[in-house]
């Protein structure tokens, strides 16, 4: 079967060096998770809005929550005492120590002023849009494309340039993993290190990312790269330790814990919070669900080695969401939300090259020559 040879991708994909039985294989787990993205349309969403002051306080919403403690410590409280007084006042819960914030961005927040603030997130969206402009024309034929992929990404970030958003947490470490990935080179990772680590310390699941970036770097053979990584999760690790110090002096035993993160609500949900988090949501929830598994094939199907630790980063945080999120917690998915899109761009040269070798019906026929 002779298919299309006009490529979007600088090099065929990795799906272009699979034998059919590979190929074939390959695509039967691609429909398969084409279905499982369809119980998006089942799974649970986030919570209505409730007008009940006796369960958690819908009408302080979690970004009102960390405005106001923004605000406490602009006025001089102190981060943990003004942080524990907002939770609660929400009726939310203050155990275990991870229900608090860790408290850096909160602190720089109150010292700037607000259009200060605001100025820093968009020149950080900014910064985001131009690594990886520049990375897409990089590994793209023509200019095309690239535009293709760079509305892939402005659409991965709607909700980060928001400015009712600027106290979100999730906000600014997904742009910062966004960050870090774009400027990493193989000879150059020390600076993606340093933005990580910023990442985490300003929402600790980015900690999911570092693992991932850890993981690749010891795969890869590149032992120096992998102790940096070490040693940035170590940083975490050491200001958790302070952490959870800090929030053990402000609360006590009888204040309200955590339900708990056992969600166990599947791939669908993943993909949900995914379209829930992006420009999808302005389409249905099952063509925005099956739009999402396209792109993480995506990006699982360019030959790069940033392409095959985004794909990663992908993966776990689907697995932490599909495992451990509640329906409340969706927004788990904007850490990874500014690239979630970009691979519907590699999408097409995977799947020609996935059925080109999957539809191969070539023979090759030895002949014994007798002299």
């Amino acid at each position: 079967m002779k298919l299309p040879a006009i490529r979007w991708l600088a090099e065929p994909t990795r799906f272009a060096a699979l034998g059919r039985s590979r190929a074939r294989i390959a695509l039967g787990v691609l429909g398969l998770f084409l279905l499982l993205s369809l119980t998006a349309l089942v799974t649970v969403g986030p919570p209505p809005v409730s007008g009940d002051p006796a369960k958690r306080a819908d009408d302080q919403s979690d970004v009102v929550l960390y405005e106001s403690i923004v605000a406490g410590v602009r006025h001089g409280g102190g981060y943990y005492e003004v942080a524990a007084d907002a939770l609660r006042a929400g009726n939310y819960p203050l155990r275990p120590f991870v229900t608090f914030r860790l408290p850096g961005l909160a602190m720089v927040q109150a010292h700037l002023p607000r259009l200060a603030t605001m100025g820093l997130l968009y020149l950080l969206v900014a910064s985001v849009f131009t690594v990886w402009g520049m990375k897409l024309r990089s590994g793209m034929t023509r200019w095309p494309p690239v535009a293709i992929g760079l509305a892939l990404l402005a659409a991965g970030l709607m909700a980060f340039v928001q400015p009712d958003l600027w106290a979100f947490h999730e906000i600014w470490a997904g742009l910062l993993v966004a960050l870090s990935l774009g400027i990493y080179r193989p000879n150059r990772w020390i600076e993606a290190v340093a933005i990580a680590l910023l990442a985490m310390l300003i929402r600790e699941t980015a900690a999911l990312f570092a693992l991932v970036m850890l993981a690749a770097a010891w795969f890869e053979g590149q032992k120096r790269e992998a102790i940096g990584w070490g040693v940035a999760l170590a940083c975490l690790a050491l200001a958790l330790g302070f952490h959870a110090w800090a929030v053990g002096q402000v609360t006590t035993a009888t204040d309200p814990a955590s339900p708990g993160w056992a969600g166990l609500h599947g791939y669908g949900f993943f993909a949900k919070s995914v379209v829930l988090s992006t420009a999808l949501r302005l389409l249905p929830m099952a063509l925005g669900a099956l739009l999402f598994t396209l792109a993480l094939f995506g990006w699982i199907g360019w030959k790069d080695p940033v392409a095959a630790r985004v794909a990663g980063t992908l993966a776990a945080f689907g697995l932490a969401i599909a495992l451990f999120a509640r329906p409340d917690t969706f927004y788990w998915a904007l850490m990874i939300a500014p690239l979630s899109l970009v691979g519907l761009a590699f999408a097409p040269d995977g799947l020609r090259d996935l059925f080109r070798q999957a539809l191969d019906r070539r023979r090759i026929t030895v002949t014994k020559v007798v002299r």
